[in-house]
């Protein structure tokens, strides 16, 4: 099959019109998994935008087309908790695309224990598309085929790398579409535990306010679900990683109202335990990284915002930088029309509420 051609902006366009549907998540999962059918066949369907600032590993939001969410759990716990001698993805292809479940001619998979998971949930094949560029990773598209129907090939692949470009336009213009400031009243932080088990415990009154908050917006439950395993997940690697880190990620009002994060704490020093998930609305320090990577805010220009903490005046921002009032004026004007910010009240709001 040759290599299909088509208009990357036009794609972009349709794709974020497909995920703006004010309808169930069912129907926008649909609804995107139309616009690309013709690009790439397929039967199922999951799309998920992160942002550099919090790294690949988690997804900031995320729509879901036809993909059985037992399968999601047990490839999360597989991505997370597979056998550490075999490569995360098995077959690589010479593109930014990945087929697993199935080598690219039909023949077994290299990895039976993936292809187990599949078949067990009546799936052929798995692709997946790392959505990157320089900056760094704005997220993933998985497809998937039913057991029966002809594999994901190198020809798959290639031209689900084409969708890169559009597909990133699409989740970046999707993130910084909701509003800047908060849609819905503040709430108190919010915890939730996940066991060693690796299943969901606890659920503070604050925590399941955020989950219906959530469901509002569209996130299924079993969504939920597996983003927190998943992170959970991430704490544990990371509290046993010399030099670890505490993950987190921050989410765009787009997908909850307004601008949250969720951490990752583990209980014990060993990672075995109890990991505690902390939900809230996000502060300057953690929403900043993120609202500058998705809107395309420049250093200089953060720089410049996160003055405004302060309460400095652009005369005191200028002399602070080492900059002419006129150059701070400049990468304020800058900021407004990227974020669409009124003028500083309602951007310090933004961070701040």
């Amino acid at each position: 099959m040759s290599l299909t051609f088509f208009d990357d902006r036009r794609l972009a366009c349709d794709l974020y019109a497909a995920a703006s549907q004010r309808t169930g998540p069912e129907e926008v999962g649909a609804g995107i998994s139309r616009v690309l059918a013709p690009i790439v066949s397929h039967d199922a369907l999951s799309l998920v935008g992160t942002d550099p600032a919090t790294g690949p590993g988690l997804g900031s939001f995320s729509f879901w087309h036809q993909y059985d969410p037992a399968l999601v759990r047990e490839l999360v716990m597989y991505r997370h908790l597979g056998d550490p001698r075999r490569p995360a993805v098995p077959t690589l292809l010479r593109t930014p695309a990945v087929v697993v479940g199935a080598g690219s001619d039909g023949s077994p998979a290299p990895d039976p224990r993936m292809r187990k998971i599949l078949t067990a949930h009546g799936a052929g094949s798995e692709l997946r598309l790392l959505l990157r560029d320089r900056r760094g990773v704005w997220g993933a598209l998985g497809l998937l085929r039913c057991e029966g129907a002809a594999p994901f090939g190198e020809d798959d692949a290639r031209r689900a790398a084409r969708l890169v470009p559009a597909l990133m336009a699409a989740l970046r213009r999707y993130a910084t579409a909701g509003p800047l400031c908060p849609e819905v009243p503040p709430l108190s932080a919010g915890v939730i535990t996940v066991g060693s088990d690796h299943r969901i415990g606890a659920v503070s009154p604050q925590a399941q306010l955020w989950l219906d908050q959530w469901s509002a917006h569209g996130a299924p439950p079993w969504v939920a679900e597996a983003f927190f395993v998943s992170l959970s997940l991430v704490a544990r690697a990371e509290a046993r990683r010399e030099g670890g880190s505490i993950p987190l990620v921050c989410a765009p009002p787009a997908a909850t109202g307004r601008w949250t994060t969720c951490q990752g704490h583990v209980l014990d020093a060993g990672g075995t335990g109890d990991v505690a998930l902390v939900i809230q609305g996000a502060t300057w320090d953690l929403v900043l990284p993120s609202l500058c990577e998705w809107y395309g805010i420049t250093p200089r220009e953060r720089d410049v915002v996160t003055q405004l903490r302060t309460g400095a005046s652009v005369k005191q921002i200028a002399r602070r930088l080492g900059l002419s009032a006129y150059t701070v004026n400049d990468h304020l004007k800058a900021v407004f029309r990227k974020t669409g910010a009124d003028g500083r009240d309602e951007l310090s709001a933004a961070l701040t509420r």
